[in-house]
């Protein structure tokens, strides 16, 4: 009698634990819809549970919760694009203008924007960014240029920004050059993605002057946004649908494509973020002809 009541116990108290658990661990959504024209693009994720995406169409930014993949425009954009997204600590957004440019910096409270810079003006496409250090570096597409805001103290906002010319290695071309960045491995040097060529670069933070690395003959034909985990770094392959996942060395000299990451959901993903043991990528669906109606999604996976 006394093992059956245990039994009973025990079973009661697993349930209670079991409802304890945060639901999100179990409900979180594998997909989750944007407003209907968003074009996304940038994908930043955190503080917490919630992701930030830039509008191609627009440069609204949109809030969702993974938890429930419900979300609103947290701040209206300018009317010109934002594209290559990144959060810091500071509760601010770091927002890349795409062929406007330039570059803002939203606060993550109340959408105000704090702080604008006009990094470029004639052709160019402020493309993404990343957040290395006490600096922020947004690439060009359209110019073999680096665009550096050099953080002060707790992170204060300078009055402009410094150009860095790219050099060595990287020859720009027709198309989408420089593309997504993110540090190495040892965060000594900034990885960057051609598009157009599908090579992988490091970059000098300082200096600008690039070197290729060594991919043993593999190349990332229309890589877009970049995402480093260790000495994992995702490389997403937009009209490809798929993310190649490498092996890198420390110093970033040489990596291996150890596999590439698809899914059935993939509508031309551009960038990627981490949150928990998933991956967050937005379908851009640049072989969509856009209009007001058209929907738009993001997709997790598991890598």
């Amino acid at each position: 009698m006394r093992s059956a009541i245990l039994k009973t116990a025990l079973s009661a108290l697993v349930v209670v634990l079991l409802g304890a658990l945060p639901a999100q661990a179990a409900t979180r959504p594998d997909t989750f819809s944007l407003p209907n024209g968003f074009q996304p693009e940038g994908i930043a994720i955190g503080p917490g549970p919630y992701a930030y995406f830039g509008s191609r169409a627009t440069g609204d930014i949109y809030r969702a919760d993974l938890r429930s993949g419900k979300g609103s425009v947290i701040s209206k954009g300018p009317g010109t694009q934002s594209l290559g997204l990144k959060t810091d600590g500071n509760g601010r957004l770091f927002v890349a203008g795409g062929n406007a440019g330039n570059a803002r910096v939203v606060d993550l409270r109340t959408g105000e924007v704090l702080k604008s810079y006009q990094l470029a003006t004639g052709t160019s496409f402020v493309n993404d960014v990343i957040l290395i250090g006490r600096a922020a570096y947004f690439t060009d597409s359209a110019n073999p240029v680096l665009y550096k805001l050099e953080l002060g103290r707790g992170g204060a906002l300078p009055d402009e920004a410094v150009k860095i010319p790219l050099s060595g290695a990287i020859q720009y071309t027709t198309g989408n050059n420089a593309n997504g960045i993110a540090p190495s491995p040892d965060r000594k040097s900034l990885l960057i993605v051609q598009s157009n060529t599908g090579k992988l670069f490091e970059a000098g933070p300082s200096s600008g002057v690039t070197t290729e690395v060594d991919l043993g003959g593999e190349l990332l034909t229309n890589g877009d946004g970049l995402l480093l985990d260790g000495r994992t770094l995702y490389a997403v392959q937009n009209r490809l649908n798929a993310v190649a996942v490498i092996d890198l060395a420390r110093d970033a000299a040489s990596g291996k494509v150890v596999e590439r990451l698809t899914d059935p959901g993939f509508d031309v993903p551009t960038t990627v973020a981490a949150y928990g043991h998933r991956l967050y990528l937005p379908n851009a669906r640049f072989t969509t002809t856009p209009t007001p109606d058209t929907t738009y999604n993001v997709v997790a996976i598991k890598p």
